[in-house]
């Protein structure tokens, strides 16, 4: 986006909010750092995105890595601006990381990782940020094989501190499929995914992105067993 385009927001932010003369100074530093830098992501259509990233799937699946965007030249290429071409909602599992699965490097996916991969406000705040400033075409929400936030969601245990509020967050989810046939706890990871996926097409930003052909919402599940992610409709 080029600088005039962020001085034309005037006292109005792309959120609706009021901005300050400190938020306008880093909204056109940003700018200057996008026109030094063009963003090579934002010719990806939704569509190309989530393919690039399903045959990064396959070649971690294949062990055919390619290990892209990870050399000293690309540090330096996203040192002042980033471009992710994927946003990934995911489980904090350590099992579960992103540009690993998917066979990508820096600057190319926008991680956003809690418990349970639930789109809490801060969640959702950050996946906001990734679709509409950074210009982010793909967003996954994916869940993840004997998800052990969800195994707890299902066995109704009860968690010391704050380890119980995600599995609030997910027993919702779980009332869709309260009487379905098969394997609690993988109904459960299904259902969960598709229950955020609603969660975040509440967001008015999101929504409109998805409206006017930039931004594609897609569910994962990720195989613990076999590195596989398969697509959730």
């Amino acid at each position: 986006m080029e600088r005039r385009n962020f001085l034309k927001l005037g006292i109005t932010g792309a959120f609706g909010m009021a901005i300050t003369a400190s938020d306008l100074l880093w909204r056109v530093e940003q700018a200057k750092a996008d026109e030094a830098h063009p963003a090579p992501t934002q010719s990806l259509t939704p569509d190309a995105a989530l393919q690039k990233l399903m045959e990064g799937n396959q070649r971690f699946i294949d062990h055919h890595l390619q290990h892209p965007d990870q050399s000293a030249l690309r540090l330096q290429e996203v040192a002042q601006v980033q471009h992710p071409f994927a946003t990934i909602l995911s489980c904090a599992d350590s099992r579960v990381p992103a540009e690993i699965v998917f066979d990508q490097g820096i600057g190319d996916i926008f991680d956003v990782r809690i418990a349970g991969n639930i789109a809490t406000h801060e969640a959702i705040g950050s996946i906001e940020y990734a679709v509409v400033l950074l210009g982010s075409p793909l967003l996954m929400v994916m869940g993840h094989e004997r998800c052990g936030a969800v195994t707890a969601a299902v066995k109704k245990e009860s968690l010391p501190g704050d380890i119980s509020t995600f599995v609030q967050a997910i027993k919702p989810a779980l009332k869709k499929v309260k009487d379905q046939p098969g394997d609690a706890v993988e109904n459960g990871v299904v259902a969960n995914v598709q229950y955020q996926i609603e969660r975040l097409h509440k967001s008015k930003l999101l929504t409109e992105q998805v409206e006017s052909g930039k931004l594609r919402i897609v569910g994962g599940r990720y195989d613990l067993d076999t590195g596989r992610v398969n697509i959730i409709t």
